[in-house]
């Protein structure tokens, strides 16, 4: 392979992680909303360490098990903030696109 054969690869796979990614926050979201209808906190730190011990598990490399770890607590707090601004949606109803000058 050339080096634009791999390059038109990696953005391939770089377009199929921002689906996957996508589909993974809409989960996150649901949970949230489920969460939030059951009382519960936004932060688990147990089902935390359950996620990143389940990718660890199941890396095969190259990047070893603590750079996985890296890229999934990044992934888990952009979902957690997530989950914060929709229940903040929810419970205080969206701030609207005010400037300025209209305050």
């Amino acid at each position: 392979m050339t080096i634009d054969d791999l390059r038109r690869r990696i953005d391939d796979l770089d377009e199929e992680l921002v689906a996957l990614l996508s589909a993974r926050a809409e989960c996150a979201l649901a949970i949230g909303r489920l969460k939030h209808a059951l009382g519960l906190a936004v932060y688990q730190p147990d089902r935390e360490q359950q996620v990143l011990a389940h990718v660890r598990g199941v890396n095969k490399g190259p990047l070893d098990g603590q750079a996985m770890t890296r890229l999934f607590e990044r992934i888990i707090d952009e979902a957690r903030r997530l989950e914060r601004e929709a229940l903040e949606q929810a419970t205080h109803g969206p701030e609207g696109d005010r400037t300025r000058a209209d305050a």
